[in-house]
């Protein structure tokens, strides 16, 4: 008869790592984002073993390369890359050595995963491993195919960034509603400030228990994804103009929607997916913000008239925010970053018609890719010679991110290390001529 997920004769502790291998299963095997395939994998598990299978599974993606070279190391024979053995030997093992689990329990609940003579190598490896004390490096390795890709576009200071900007979760990034109550925000919460109306928390817990949350005072957003909104507010405020109309496409879950509504524009946001939407709408709803909501494909719908602004933070491969979902250093390939870049390309060039002559448009994408950036933005200005760059002023970024010599801003592993790093991302600001 075969075994049920939950069976009684699993160690206790085991239906989360079952989870846990459906997680790895699901982002490795079949190329899904970890956060997708949360619902499915761990519908037999609830509470506290629901995020301990995600922080498994999540601490295995960042230590991959690392977790198969100690795997390697003591097998005779290379294990297939998804065998249940290799999977159960990297849950087994991460658990030992980054989440402090006891040994005899890392085993204990990983030994129910595998049958027959699996088992005895999955029990053999892993106690070979764990008796010679040897100890993950410091900083862990990057997948060769990404780091040199990386690397061919950035160079090794930046994989050297990647590697230590992986090392550990990021801190929690926090945009507030309202920028004058930055030094109270920034008290209450037991934080810094890199910008007016920013506050990053280290060790922050439970988001909805910190004070402010439930009152709608602000919203959990990286710093860098904080920037583009920054940008197209700042422009429109040098023209001095009165309360304007922004677009905010593709704007779920609405982190960008909020801060454009917060400084007082009209705002439209638009985006495909209804689950997204319903987040945005619940984010406005607690921040009691106001914006128009809008369900449709960017690529079908269109404005009634053109708006003084406009945002597109396009989809993209989204390589730039592997700190917080790693699963993106397995899963997107280059087949992947030119498929995103087409659909940017297209996007682009219909969305640039809904600005007014005078009016200003942000570009931007979560990605560490030329190609989802730079390569988007030479080809956006070769066809539309009615738009030129409007490079911000420095001193509207933290200190340590700088604006590119040719106007535009890159964020790259490695910025702001000091103070907790920062997400990557392409962004550019530019006019329309009038």
């Amino acid at each position: 008869m075969p075994r049920s997920p939950n069976s009684d004769s699993d160690a206790l502790g085991t239906p989360s790592r079952r989870a846990a291998l459906r997680l790895l299963d699901a982002v490795l095997r079949r190329g899904e984002p970890l956060e997708q395939a949360l619902v499915a994998a761990t519908r037999h598990v609830y509470g506290p073993d629901r995020g301990l299978a995600h922080a498994i599974a999540a601490e295995v993606l960042r230590r991959l390369p690392d977790l198969d070279a100690l795997i390697d190391s003591v097998t005779e024979r290379p294990l297939p890359d998804d065998a249940k053995a290799r999977m159960a030997l990297r849950i087994a093992l991460v658990q030992a050595l980054v989440l402090g689990t006891p040994h005899h329990a890392a085993i204990a609940t990983v030994l129910p995963l595998v049958d027959g003579g699996p088992r005895k190598l999955v029990h053999g490896v892993f106690g070979a491993i764990v008796r010679s004390g040897v100890l993950l490096p410091e900083l862990p390795a990057l997948p060769p195919l990404v780091e040199a890709r990386w690397e061919a576009a950035w160079g090794p200071a930046m994989t050297d960034g990647a590697a230590q900007a992986i090392a550990a979760p990021p801190p929690l990034d926090i945009t507030l509603a309202d920028p004058a109550e930055t030094e109270q925000w920034r008290v209450a919460l037991g934080g810094t400030s890199l910008l007016p109306g920013h506050v990053r928390v280290a060790d922050a817990g439970s988001v909805t228990e910190l004070p402010g949350f439930a009152e709608g005072r602000w919203w959990v957003q990286d710093i860098a994804a904080s920037l583009p909104a920054r940008l197209l507010a700042d422009a429109v405020r040098q023209q001095g103009e009165a309360p304007a109309r922004a677009i905010d496409l593709c704007a779920a879950p609405g982190g960008k929607t909020l801060q454009l509504a917060a400084a007082g524009f009209t705002v439209a946001a638009v985006d495909v997916s209804n689950a997204r939407i319903k987040r945005l709408r619940e984010n406005l709803f607690r921040t009691r913000l106001k914006a128009e909501v809008i369900a449709g494909d960017v690529l079908r719908w269109q404005p009634e008239a053109p708006a003084d602004a406009l945002l597109i933070d396009a989809p993209c491969s989204a390589t730039g925010i592997f700190r917080r979902h790693p699963d993106v250093l397995h899963r997107v390939h280059p087949p992947i970053v030119e498929e995103m870049a087409a659909l940017q390309a297209r996007l682009w060039a219909r969305a640039a018609d809904w600005v007014r002559p005078g009016g200003s448009l942000v570009f931007a994408t979560c990605s560490l890719e030329p190609a989802e950036g730079e390569a988007q933005l030479a080809r956006f200005l070769a066809d539309r010679p009615d738009y030129a760059i409007d490079a911000p002023a420095a001193a509207l970024l933290p200190e340590g991110i700088p604006v590119h010599a040719e106007g535009y801003v890159r964020t790259l592993p490695g910025m702001l290390a000091a103070a907790g790093g920062c997400d990557g991302f392409f962004m550019v600001r530019l006019r329309r001529q009038g």
